[in-house]
């Protein structure tokens, strides 16, 4: 594949996004990158190693099936590499992968087109069900692209039992977050920072507790905040809002799961209750099924008091 750098400075460099369209750009670049089921076995098994070295036991995955068929990779091919990764990862790790497939907000022609590309998530995304897909979501640009338009394309989903957590609240404000709360039904909401601009929102995803899967740095690199000292999510926590801690694209934000718990402390000045909390909330707001839940969140319990003990006297 042609790169616009040929040295991994000049990819670093070129990872330094200005806003979200050029982060789009890389995007699709890296993912012209992935062209065989051995392409995709190897970035999702390495994902779950790097996953398993930071002590994770499950995780809720994005992937993005719609681009990868447009550039001409069989979806057999695609959910082959995606199936072996997972297998593997559970026996050789012992993490378990699960996927939520989201749609494209603005796949690139006509109106016409998105809608396709929307339909066919779908059904790849029930069809793959038995091969761990847990939920659907709605990602690319928020500007111009409400979630109300997919809302049939959300219900034909959720009929089919998958989850619903769409992107909002990202780039634009409180109107995109309620569009995914009244027109997608929405179990959890990606991001969702921009929640902090309307009070009586703030106050109704605390009542619902609607979690907010939070990416700080990820906000950060795109613009969505100037810094992570000046991020909303401790303001948030303190209105009494659900959120998880996240890692968007981690190698394309050069971060870590680790490394977004570790903002929890320090710039963001949570104490380590609260960081308790929002860990263990991985858990109560996944997808798991609830004995599983109910065993994980015991178990993490359990760590996290032994790990305190030793640690914090």
């Amino acid at each position: 594949m042609a790169l616009p750098h040929d040295t991994v400075d000049g990819l670093r460099e070129w990872f330094r996004f200005t806003d979200f369209r050029q982060f789009l750009e890389v995007y699709r670049v890296v993912c012209a990158c992935l062209r065989t089921a051995d392409d995709f076995e190897l970035v999702a098994y390495e994902l779950a190693a790097e996953l398993a070295a930071q002590n994770r036991r499950d995780a809720e995955i994005t992937f993005t099936a719609c681009v990868h068929e447009r550039n001409g990779v069989p979806e057999a091919d695609f959910r082959r590499g995606l199936r072996r990764a997972r297998e593997r990862a559970r026996t050789a790790l012992g993490v378990e992968l699960a996927w939520i497939f989201d749609i494209s907000r603005a796949m690139r022609g006509a109106e016409a087109e998105t809608t396709r590309w929307a339909a066919y998530t779908v059904e790849v995304a029930i069809d793959a069900m038995k091969e761990g897909v847990v939920a659907l979501g709605l990602g690319g640009p928020e500007a111009g692209y409400p979630p109300e338009p997919f809302a049939p394309f959300f219900t034909r989903g959720r009929t089919a039992g998958l989850h619903s957590v769409p992107h909002a609240g990202e780039h634009l404000g409180p109107s995109s977050i309620r569009g995914a709360l009244n027109a997608l039904g929405a179990e959890r909401i990606a991001h969702g920072v921009r929640a902090l601009e309307d009070a009586t929102l703030v106050a109704e995803l605390a009542e619902r507790r609607i979690a907010l899967d939070i990416c700080p740095t990820s906000n950060v690199c795109l613009g969505v905040c100037e810094s992570l000292a000046r991020h909303p999510l401790a303001r948030l926590h303190a209105r009494g809002v659900t959120m998880t801690v996240n890692s968007d694209d981690p190698a394309l934000f050069d971060t870590t799961l680790s490394d977004e718990v570790m903002t929890l402390a320090d710039p963001l000045g949570l104490g380590v209750a609260a960081i308790d909390e929002i860990l263990v909330n991985g858990i109560t707001h996944s997808f798991l099924p609830e004995p599983r839940k109910r065993e994980m969140e015991a178990a993490f319990r359990a760590e996290l008091a032994r790990l305190k003990a030793l640690h914090l006297g």
